[in-house]
C-alpha cells in the first residue's frame, strides 16, 4: 500500500438526479466567448474559426451551489459568469459531432467566477490568466442533469445578484454548440468521464461583493446559489 508524505486531496464529486453514484470531477475546460453580446462587452469578438479555451484546477476550484465562499484575496473586481456546465461520459478523440453528442452524459449549471482586474492584467501583458481564471472555488457547480432525453434549444439562461436580474438570454445564443465544442475539444485532449465543460457566459457580467447573494439558473436544469463571505 502506497504511503504519502500528507493526505491527498479528495476527490470533488457532484451529484446526478436520479442516480446514487456521484460523478467524480477530473478536468475543468472552460469555453471563451461562446456568446457574441458577451464578447462585445469584453470589448472583443467571436473567433468563428474554432472555439477556446482556458482551465480550471478542479480539486481547487470546484465549489458546490449553495456554499458560502469569501470574497478572494487578491483582486478588487471579482465578476460572476453564468454558464451551462457539459458533463463527458465517455472517452472520445478526435471524435466527430455524432460521436461528440453521445459523450455527453449530463448537463448542469454552473458559475466561472473571476478577478477581472487579473486578467485583464493578463490580456495587457500578453500573459496566460491564471491568477484572474484559476481562482479557489471559482468554479460553482450544480447537481448534473443526465442527457438523455434533454434538448437545449430555446432554454433560458439567467442570473440575478440580490434578486436584481443581470444576465438573460437563451442557450440558442451560444456561437459553438455543446457537441461542436466537444469535437473541437477532442483534436487536443483524450476526453475521459470526469472532464466537465464550461461552455461559456450570455452578456451582462459584473462585479459583486462580500454578503452578495447569486442565484440563477437554466430551464429544466438545478438552480444554482452562491453567497460571497467577508473577505479573506
Amino acid at each position: 500500500m502506497t504511503q504519502y508524505l500528507f493526505t491527498p486531496a479528495p476527490v470533488r464529486s457532484l451529484k446526478v438526479l436520479g442516480q446514487a453514484a456521484e460523478y467524480p470531477v477530473s478536468r475543468i475546460f472552460c469555453v471563451g466567448r461562446n456568446y457574441e453580446a458577451h464578447a462585445a462587452e469584453m470589448g472583443g469578438t467571436v473567433d468563428r474559426e474554432a472555439p477556446w479555451y482556458f482551465t480550471k484546477s478542479a480539486v481547487s476550484a470546484v465549489c458546490l451551489s449553495g456554499e458560502t465562499r469569501p470574497y478572494p484575496p487578491g483582486t478588487s473586481d471579482f465578476h460572476y459568469e453564468m454558464e451551462l456546465v457539459v458533463a463527458v461520459g465517455d472517452a472520445v478523440f478526435k471524435a466527430d459531432l455524432a460521436q461528440a453528442e453521445a459523450a455527453i452524459f449530463a448537463y448542469g449549471c454552473g458559475l466561472d467566477m473571476t478577478r477581472r482586474d487579473r486578467q485583464q492584467d493578463g490580456k495587457d501583458n500578453r500573459r496566460p490568466w491564471d491568477l484572474g481564471k484559476d481562482v479557489e472555488g471559482s468554479a460553482v457547480l450544480t447537481t448534473l442533469t443526465p442527457a438523455a432525453g434533454f434538448a437545449l434549444a430555446g432554454r433560458r439562461i439567467h442570473l440575478e445578484v440580490n434578486g436584481i436580474t443581470k444576465q438573460d438570454a437563451t442557450l440558442d445564443d451560444m456561437v459553438w454548440s455543446p457537441a461542436e465544442v466537444i469535437s473541437h475539444l477532442s483534436n487536443y485532449y483524450h476526453l475521459q468521464p470526469g472532464d466537465i465543460i464550461l461552455t461559456g457566459t450570455p452578456a451582462g457580467v459584473g462585479p459583486v461583493v462580500a454578503g452578495d447573494a447569486i442565484t440563477g439558473g437554466i430551464d429544466g436544469l438545478e438552480p444554482i446559489s452562491l453567497t460571497l463571505g467577508a473577505a479573506e
